[in-house]
């Protein structure tokens, strides 16, 4: 079901370099990560999908060229993760200036999927929280979904720091999800390794 209410930001910018190769568009379960969580996101937040490339953005424009999701590309992507964060808001903002909140998510994380979205969707709605992070092994982070009061707070955010700054700045507004393989990302040939093996 989709919620045009909501958007949804992937933040593809990163040139993998621990990785030695685009993270974006290694292959798992027959589908690259960035296609697999860009499809994803298309099936809760609709036309609301932004994807914002940095390194690699060809490579990405081409992968997902097929799929009516917008991609936004941050000339500052080496700045850190808050210029693609800004760039991601700044689009949202100058296309739809009525949006309840958006969803933050990264193309690294192979097992989000549209029902975490959306769980994250109705926790908000549920408690009238201002911030949903997903909860896994002992921390939190993302996807992690911001009401549209926080866009000031997110346009504010600088370097290579992500929003996690603001779950401790306002922990009495935020509520968690449980996302119990949010803990699997790819950083590493050994990362991606173990996933493809299943390990």
């Amino acid at each position: 079901m989709a919620r045009d209410e909501y958007g949804i930001i992937i933040l593809a910018a990163g040139n993998s370099s621990r990785l030695g190769e685009p993270k974006q568009l290694l292959q798992f379960q027959g589908k690259s990560l960035i296609r697999h969580i860009t499809e994803a996101a298309l099936e809760i937040a609709g036309g609301n999908v932004w994807v914002v490339t940095g390194a690699n953005a060809g490579l990405i424009e081409q992968e997902l060229a097929a799929l009516p999701c917008m991609l936004i590309f941050n000339a500052n992507w080496e700045e850190g993760m808050s210029s693609s964060i800004k760039a991601g808001i700044s689009a949202l903002q100058s296309h739809h200036q009525i949006v309840k909140g958006v969803i933050l998510a990264v193309s690294d994380q192979p097992f989000a999927s549209a029902g975490l979205f959306d769980a994250l969707i109705e926790t908000h709605k549920k408690n009238s929280a201002g911030i949903v992070a997903s909860a896994y092994d002992e921390t939190i982070g993302t996807p992690a979904l911001f009401s549209s009061a926080y866009f000031p707070a997110l346009h504010q955010l600088t370097g290579a720091e992500g929003a996690k700054k603001l779950f401790k700045r306002h922990s009495d507004d935020l509520f968690t999800h449980p996302f119990p393989k949010g803990n699997v990302d790819i950083d590493t040939q050994e990362d991606y390794k173990r996933l493809i093996s299943g390990q």
